[in-house]
């Protein structure tokens, strides 16, 4: 199956490293801090003509004692970098949006803090690279395998969860060999009974 190309690598990284200083503030948590980062992703949305979860925005209201200010810090820069109007031309849909909110942010700002997202030449790559993958698309110029390539290169998170993936994929094929070999004793033992 080929995905679809999405916007240029060279044109998201750039977008990045010019993420506006006020993206980078303490977001607004209990009275405290300055950026409102639900209003911020809120506008996003809005202006894709897309309608964000209440409970995205709940999320990253500041008012939720679970989500830490680096996700939400992070979910600022995603913000800004899904301004862009590189995305313009391409189908957008609210959940495949959400989804780089709710699931990849809290797994990037895990790896780090959200200004090496923004600083860092490899982090702000491997952002661009993951938003570009989570949204089923293509860097511009890339071949899906280049692109799976040098996302499994920058990305920590993305090695993560191949490790994960791989380890899942031998536990299976683990079980079934004991199951076999468990099923072939019982036969085993079934014949020379008869016998």
């Amino acid at each position: 199956m080929n995905m679809p190309t999405g916007p240029s690598l060279d044109t998201l990284l750039r977008r990045l490293l010019d993420t506006p200083p006020d993206f980078l503030d303490p977001p607004w948590r209990g009275g405290a801090g300055q950026l409102h980062v639900a209003a911020v992703v809120n506008d996003v949305f809005v202006a894709r003509g897309l309608r964000p979860a209440p409970s995205l925005l709940a999320t990253l209201s500041g008012n939720l004692s679970g989500v830490d200010s680096n996700q939400m810090t992070l979910a600022a820069v995603i913000a800004w970098m899904m301004a862009d109007e590189s995305w313009d031309s391409f189908k957008t849909e609210a959940d495949t949006w959400t989804a780089l909110f709710v699931e990849a942010a809290p797994a990037l700002a895990a790896s780090a803090p959200a200004d090496r997202f923004v600083f860092d030449p490899e982090r702000r790559e491997e952002l661009a690279r993951i938003v570009v993958a989570r949204l089923g698309l293509l860097p511009d110029g890339e071949t899906q395998a280049q692109a799976a390539d040098r996302l499994a290169r920058v990305s920590g998170v993305e090695r993560r969860r191949l490790l994960e993936a791989s380890r899942t994929a031998e536990a299976r094929a683990r079980a079934i060999r004991e199951a076999l070999a468990k099923k072939a004793a019982e036969e085993s033992a079934d014949k020379w009974t008869r016998e």
